[in-house]
């Protein structure tokens, strides 16, 4: 039986790697989907393979710093779908890196803006709808990096994804009462642009291969299938978790 059958969902960063692979798995499991990120024509292809495989979705482009661009998705999924019952604020950016020495104030300024303030922004008004409904089921994505392992030069990335887990608890503490449940998954690494981007010879592949127990990294899809559990009715008990997505690189010494 499909986990989301009857359900409305905004996925941002949909336009690649794991927000892409989890609005696909989304609408094969019956929800309806309003994916979300700057590169239209990638948003488009999306909506396209969703429709052909059966599923119903709808694409618009917009920059996650933008207060109105959350609104607007918000307002999509109501006049679209009716109603909204989960958000994966997957959007982000590996930001400004280096030394930290030498990162600027307006390369960290803006990690944290996106990674940290957008996902603020995202959800204040999705949580509002959903309250109106009953209820619904908030993920953003965090990472390992700066909770259970350091990396060196990635300061802006992992000081802002770990306000990510703050904000995690924050909203499940407040947002409890109206049934809206809001968790944060933290995966290890995986196959994206991102990950390439930071490791972008084979020396620095294999090493990060080798820091997780299962000596590999995650494909987009293994990712997908745990905000699937979080957004479903499965995890109706789950609530203000950081969920370590990592592969055993948390738990590794050899």
């Amino acid at each position: 039986m499909k986990r989301l059958i009857d359900k409305v969902a905004i996925v941002t960063g949909a336009s690649s790697g794991i927000g892409r692979a989890t609005a696909k798995l989304f609408a094969a499991e019956g929800a309806k989907v309003v994916v979300g990120a700057r590169r239209a024509r990638e948003l488009d292809s999306l909506v396209d393979e969703i429709r052909s495989a059966g599923g119903l979705a709808v694409a618009v482009a917009g920059d996650v710093r933008s207060e109105d661009y959350h609104r607007t998705l918000v307002a999509t999924a109501v006049s679209n779908f009716g109603r909204l019952d989960i958000a994966f604020n997957n959007a982000g950016i590996l930001g400004e890196a280096g030394p930290s020495t030498g990162v600027s104030e307006a390369g960290f300024q803006d990690a944290l803006t996106v990674n940290l303030t957008a996902s603020f922004l995202a959800a204040k008004h999705q949580v509002a709808e959903m309250v109106k409904n009953g209820g619904g089921s908030v993920i953003f994505t965090s990472t390992f990096v700066g909770y259970s392992f350091a990396f060196p030069q990635v300061a802006a990335y992992a000081a802002s994804k770990s306000g990510l887990i703050g904000l995690t608890q924050a909203l499940a503490a407040e947002f409890g009462p109206s049934n809206v449940r809001v968790n944060a998954i933290l995966p290890g690494a995986v196959d994206t642009d991102m990950y390439r981007t930071m490791n972008d010879t084979a020396d620095k592949q294999t090493f990060v291969t080798n820091l997780h127990a299962l000596k590999r990294v995650a494909a987009p899809d293994e990712i997908a299938r745990s905000v699937l559990y979080l957004a479903s009715d499965d995890a109706s008990f789950v609530t203000g978790t950081a969920a370590l997505l990592d592969g055993g690189a948390s738990i590794t010494r050899t």
